[in-house]
């Protein structure tokens, strides 16, 4: 085990995750076999031209999308949901394990899956030129976004074409030729226009409800060989933006669906940002003007308007908008009751249902789909679901932690042949707990240890480094032009 390994794996342990599987789990996985996909109740989609969309680098596939033009301009959108329970039973060791971690743990040292490679790239992934069993979210998009007729059903898939984010992107925005399989494969150029079509309908009518549209923070790493060279941000583009878009829509739906039902469901929720008045602050100062209380529409339009007047450093404002409105959390609900909704989404219908190969809360919600199906009664006790969704919240919050931990262990040893260099940052966090700044290259947060008086979330200073320590992580700055 390389040294950032084994560091991954101490913090892990450290914030009440598992880094190993049992054996039973792993005897588990071991006789595990494809669920078949076929059966009197399932439909059999194989012939549709279904394609997955992800990292380069990704096996785990969860998700695979399929359109059919229908009159009046409206898109019928197909999503299908990798049937994960059909291999993953309830009380099993690998259950257990899934239940225990919560989530799938990507670090600089490497992933930490919350199922093993045999069930979550193999077995349960719905990969290029393999039958297998899906949950299929069907909906109806109009011209302007609308989803109106939606349905969830099981099926047999095979995904016809694995493509990846960044050379379907460029394809996408003109910017590179078509990556072969959009060549080899009969009417796939008309299926990929015919999705980004509804997607941008679907985007379109989130973002004028007030749906906020930012850059989120993720650092990929970067190697030659086994050598860590580089921690970046990971880069939006129109194929991640595709997908987004289409989960959106498939977890609205599966929520809506659910309550419909009368089960009760772990809704996604995202509350109103308590540091508005911090938000409302950056925006005067670059121009803008927001309502004194928590108001997503007016958020998202001065966020828009930022993004087109100051594109090279819409990615700073949008980060410091992120760390202010807070992290998701999960939130039980009762049939019938009303909780609050995802704020920076625009959406009273959430929840998390299209990657069960990575959350648990996802694989939650497939038994809860499978129940309703059937009629049958809800597979977990209310009791047992509000306590699923606090437990997941904690470790999804733990897992990010390990993530950004590690990350820094990574970061602390690029830097270490810097230190005494200046760099621009970013203050990403103030409290009496300490002040925080991001530094792009490598993307990589630090603590400033000296001069942080008067700093605030948003504010762009020069730093200079004064320490790294890979072991533990930290990585101090000071203020240049600070004592």
């Amino acid at each position: 085990m390389n040294p950032l390994a084994a560091i991954a794996h101490r913090i892990m342990l450290q914030r009440g995750l598992l880094p190993e599987f049992s054996s039973r789990a792993l005897a588990e996985a071991s006789a595990a076999s494809a669920a078949p996909a076929r059966g009197a109740e399932i439909r059999d989609l194989r012939d549709r031209l279904w394609i997955s969309i992800d990292n380069d680098s990704s096996r785990d596939l969860d998700q695979l999308s399929v359109a059919e033009p229908l009159a009046n301009r409206v898109v019928r959108v197909l999503v299908a949901i990798a049937d994960v329970d059909a291999v993953v039973k309830p009380a099993s060791a690998l259950d257990e394990h899934a239940r225990t971690n919560t989530t799938s743990v990507y670090t600089a040292a490497g992933i930490f899956p919350m199922l093993p490679e045999r069930l979550s790239t193999d077995l349960t992934s719905l990969g290029e030129d393999q039958d297998r069993l899906a949950l299929v979210v069907e909906m109806d998009v109009t011209a302007d976004g609308a989803v109106g007729h939606s349905a969830v059903y099981r099926a047999g898939v095979r995904n016809r074409a694995k493509l990846a984010y960044n050379s379907l992107a460029a394809w996408l925005e003109g910017q590179a030729p078509a990556p072969g399989r959009v060549n080899s494969v009969p009417g796939l150029e008309q299926q990929l226009r015919l999705q980004e079509r509804a997607s941008r309908a679907l985007r379109e009518l989130r973002q004028r409800h007030g749906s906020l549209d930012l850059q989120t923070p993720r650092a990929e790493a970067v190697f030659a060989g086994a050598e860590l060279t580089d921690l970046r941000p990971a880069e939006p583009n129109r194929a991640k933006e595709l997908i987004e878009d289409f989960m959106v829509a498939a977890n609205s739906a599966t929520s809506r669906y659910l309550a419909q039902q009368g089960l009760p469901l772990l809704r996604r929720v995202l509350r109103a940002p308590e540091r508005w008045d911090r938000i409302a602050a950056l925006a005067a100062a670059a121009g803008g003007r927001l309502p004194s209380t928590p108001n997503g529409a007016a958020l998202a339009r001065f966020l828009a308007e930022r993004r087109q007047a100051e594109p090279t450093r819409f990615a700073d404002l949008s980060l410091a908008v992120v760390k202010l409105l807070g992290r998701g959390e999960y939130a039980f609900e009762l049939p019938g009751a009303r909780q609050q909704g995802h704020f920076g989404l625009a959406l009273r219908d959430y929840t998390h249902a299209t990657a069960p190969n990575r959350r648990f809360a996802d694989l939650v919600l497939q038994r809860l789909l499978k129940a309703a199906l059937t009629g049958a009664p809800s597979p977990y006790p209310n009791e047992q679901l509000a306590t699923l969704a606090r437990h997941c919240s904690d470790q999804e919050g733990n897992a990010a932690k390990v993530e950004r931990q590690v990350n820094k262990c990574a970061a602390a040893s690029l830097l270490l042949p810097r230190i005494g260099q200046h760099f621009d940052a970013l203050v990403t966090g103030a409290s009496p707990k300490g002040t925080w700044v991001r530094i792009s290259r490598p993307a990589v947060e630090g603590r400033v240890v000296r001069g942080f008086q008067g700093l605030d979330v948003g504010d762009r200073l020069r730093v200079e480094l004064l320490h790294a320590d890979v072991e533990r992580g930290f990585i101090d700055f000071a203020r240049v032009g600070a004592g």
